[in-house]
């Protein structure tokens, strides 16, 4: 039976339009730390070098390689980290050139380092590139969090961002950092702007 992420997981992937409070436990991600605007060639071809890896340790089976504990997924949407570089921060206007952010895919409990390392050999082997020197493999545990989900384009996010803080405000919470977590449910290279879903989501504490 596949794991479906979509259908076995949906408090953390599928939230409503509306925040709501999630504890997200400790999960394992490839990642890919970068800066810049993530609209340039250099964002693509990061994302690109996840979906290699990620891809890879679904189809280690298919090439005579069994994890121990193994067990058929669906691959885990991308995920981005996102927060301003002090430049950034002291700007008025949002500039996107300004961004610091890392990239992730979770990874299932089977994976292990030793696991991620035959998956980036294989991928160096087939299909080279610099960044893969920079690919790590961890567990990012965020414990209590707002999430929300917004639909539409990516820069009419900061409307969905004032529910949240107001939301928050309402329920005595306080945002840990501005850094804020997005979950790509649709693949933006294909789906129209006004019908994007992304999972936006902040670190909060009680007060």
């Amino acid at each position: 039976m596949k794991h479906e992420w979509r259908k076995k997981e949906k408090n953390y992937y599928l939230p409503k339009t509306k925040p709501e409070i999630v504890n997200i436990e400790k999960f394992k991600f490839i990642q890919l730390k970068g800066t810049g605007n993530p609209n340039s060639e250099e964002f693509s071809e990061r994302v690109g070098v996840l979906y290699s890896l990620s891809y890879t340790i679904k189809m280690m089976p298919k090439k005579g390689i069994n994890p121990n504990g193994y067990f058929d997924y669906v691959v885990y949407p991308l995920e981005g980290i996102w927060d301003l570089d002090e430049e950034g921060r002291k700007k008025e206007e949002f500039d996107k050139n300004n961004l610091v952010y890392n990239i992730m895919i979770r990874q299932p409990d089977f994976v292990t380092e030793e696991i991620f390392k035959l998956a980036l050999e294989s991928v160096k082997e087939k299909k080279p590139n610099k960044l893969l020197d920079e690919v790590v493999f961890g567990e990012i545990e965020e414990g209590m969090c707002v999430q929300m989900m917004h639909i539409g384009p990516f820069d009419n996010e900061y409307k969905t961002f004032e529910v949240m803080k107001e939301f928050c405000k309402d329920n005595n919470l306080l945002i840990r950092n501005m850094a804020h977590r997005e979950i790509y449910i649709s693949d933006f290279r294909k789906t129209s702007k006004d019908k994007l879903k992304t999972v936006l989501r902040y670190r909060v504490k009680t007060e």
